[in-house]
């Protein structure tokens, strides 16, 4: 169902999620390597809420269109690609312009959605899902037997990790509010409330000691906090400054000081180790193997949730010319689940 016209979202500058604005235009057409995708979903995730306070570490100049990711069909192909894929259901991650009802991608940064996942479902869990997946899998490389600590386990990212987390065999711990425990008691989760004051003493009080691995996104005085409850041998992977959000001042110096610490932590000689984990940070490795590791574990997750290992959990679907609505509950921490975008 192609529309004539393209509609997408603009962030303009640093401004109120009611700042956004819509465009229209013409459709853009896919080059040589290229495929164009109908929009189906395409979420709203702490990216966009830290881009809109100018707070995302490398966004780039505003106006921009957000959109860290998105799924939909394949319209047409460019040169060079496939036509099979036209008709298909492909998800992408973009970074940015996926809040946008139709997008050009790299044929090769497309990953095809298995049947029986409603575009919506394959959205809750591209970028929180990938991100979980690498963390879990490939820095902490967590094995069955093991405890980890959960910070932020109601969450996007939170709550797909310790879902995968449990089906890898793994012990897990959550911090989450309140009205996420009971969720995370069904999925075998120990949850701790964050807002209860000590954390750690709680967490020490469970594993006295120290866990195999703590994913944290939090970042700040919590950091330092998680190192300090890792088990010999265990790791602590951090990714992300929640608790800076709203600063002011520099964006990179948060991010900075975590690298810093991790830095240091690993020089000292306790068999513990730290690392920053970016979902871009692959790309060193050469844009081939990125895309080829990016392929490889978003078909784990999907498969995850095809198996029923991982719920896609659904806040909300709203179309692109309420993404002010959404953006503003999404920020709003009353929201169970992913806030989906749609055209």
């Amino acid at each position: 169902m192609t529309s004539e016209h393209l509609t997408e979202v603009v962030l303009p500058g640093i401004v109120a999620p009611e700042g956004l604005k819509i465009r229209h235009g013409a459709v853009p057409e896919a080059g040589r390597g290229q495929i164009l995708i109908a929009m189906e979903a395409s979420g709203v995730s702490f990216a966009e809420q830290q881009m809109r306070r100018g707070r995302y570490y490398d966004q780039p100049p505003f106006p921009f269109v957000p959109g860290y990711d998105l799924v939909g069909r394949v319209l047409t192909t460019g040169e060079g690609v496939d036509p099979e894929l036209a008709g298909r259901r492909v998800a992408a991650l973009v970074k940015v312009g996926g809040w946008a009802s139709h997008v050009v991608v790299d044929a090769e940064d497309a990953v095809l959605v298995p049947d029986g996942l409603t575009a919506a479902e394959a959205e809750t869990v591209v970028v929180n899902g990938i991100t979980a997946w690498q963390m879990l899998h490939r820095r902490a490389r967590v094995r069955a037997g093991q405890t980890v600590l959960v910070h932020g386990a109601g969450g996007g990212v939170g709550s797909v990790l310790v879902q995968l987390a449990r089906a890898a065999g793994a012990e897990v711990i959550g911090t989450a509010s309140p009205r996420h425990h009971e969720a995370l008691r069904r999925v075998g989760v120990i949850p701790v409330d964050y807002r209860a004051g000590n954390v750690a003493s709680r967490v020490r009080e469970l594993v006295p000691g120290g866990v195999d691995a703590v994913f944290d996104h939090v970042g700040g005085r919590s950091v330092i906090d998680s190192w300090h409850l890792l088990a010999p041998g265990g790791t602590l992977v951090s990714y992300g400054s929640a608790s800076t959000r709203d600063d002011t001042g520099s964006k990179q110096w948060p991010v900075l000081k975590i690298l810093a610490r991790t830095w240091l932590w690993n020089t000292l000689p306790n068999g513990r180790r730290a690392h920053f984990y970016n979902i871009w940070a692959g790309r060193a490795l050469g844009k081939d193997r990125f895309r080829a590791r990016l392929r490889a574990d978003l078909t784990e997750v999907f498969a995850a949730v095809a198996r029923g290992d991982v719920s896609a959990r659904i806040a909300a679907q709203l179309p692109l010319a309420q993404a002010a609505e959404a953006l503003r509950l999404a920020e709003s921490g009353t929201a169970t689940g992913k806030v989906v975008l749609t055209p």
